[in-house]
């Protein structure tokens, strides 16, 4: 594996130590500007990431840094992208559904993505130039080439007689219902819910345990860049409802538009 795909995977592995290591104590909440929750794993986990994504050649994205002005990032040819902590009102319920997302784009476009998943120890690899993405586990003290020795690949969830889409049970809003209803019509099939925290999401739909993931709330770029990488990597797009193309990175406005992510034919 190349070497700064190779730096993405141990980031996201060591910052999910410093991430744990605050998850078994008291979790202190901060608020960030725009009232959402920040922890101290937040931090540690970013620095981490930091330490090794800049020894790469590529300038870095993360919902921890500073924010960079555009006029600067529009002339980036290729960039990562970071959330060290992606889930953080998972983290705090401690329910384990919160993850560390690292995606390199080039040319607007994910080619490779991390997302590791600390309180089980699960790593997904989407590695769109080759192709291939898998999940692996690791254990406490590991090897990194043993592990990516004991890989399971990932494909989609072939048709069959129900649909599962990714939701919440809970807070089903109206967009998503509709598109619920339209797929009972379409394929006259039940539908049932599979609910899951963070970018894991993307992950169900990747590794064939749910057919959609429609996502009719906001996100943000390092919400999705990884996931989107995974799923691209076997063969399925994340199709920004606003243009009905490949959702693009490193734009002007870091908030994403609704979008899907679809196994159905």
């Amino acid at each position: 594996m190349e070497h700064h795909k190779e730096l993405a995977i141990r980031a996201s592995i060591e910052a999910g130590e410093k991430i744990m290591q605050v998850y078994q104590d008291e979790i202190i909440v901060e608020k960030k500007d725009d009232n959402s929750p920040l922890t101290i794993a937040d931090q540690r986990a970013n620095t981490v990431i930091m330490d090794f994504l800049e020894q790469t050649e590529y300038p870095i994205i993360s919902e921890e840094n500073k924010a960079i002005d555009y006029e600067e990032r529009k002339k980036w040819k290729a960039c990562w992208i970071v959330d060290p902590l992606d889930g953080t009102k998972e983290f705090i319920k401690k329910n384990g559904e919160f993850t560390v997302n690292i995606a390199l784009i080039k040319e607007q476009k994910t080619v490779f993505g991390v997302i590791y998943v600390p309180a089980k120890r699960e790593l997904y690899v989407g590695d769109v130039e080759n192709n291939s993405a898998f999940k692996v586990e690791v254990p406490g003290v590991y090897n990194l080439d043993e592990v990516l020795s004991s890989i399971e690949k990932l494909s989609p969830k072939k048709a069959s007689d129900k649909i599962e889409v990714v939701g919440s049970r809970s807070h089903m809003n109206q967009d998503t219902t509709d598109f619920i209803e339209k797929l009972k019509s379409t394929y006259n099939k039940d539908v049932e819910i599979v609910s899951k925290g963070s970018s894991l999401k993307f992950c169900l739909v990747a590794e064939g345990k749910a057919d959609v993931y429609p996502r009719y709330a906001p996100t943000m770029e390092w919400d999705t860049a990884a996931g989107q990488a995974i799923c691209k990597a076997v063969g399925l797009s994340v199709i920004d409802l606003d243009t009905d193309q490949e959702m693009l990175y490193n734009r002007e406005n870091l908030l994403n538009s609704y979008f899907h992510v679809s196994a159905l034919s």
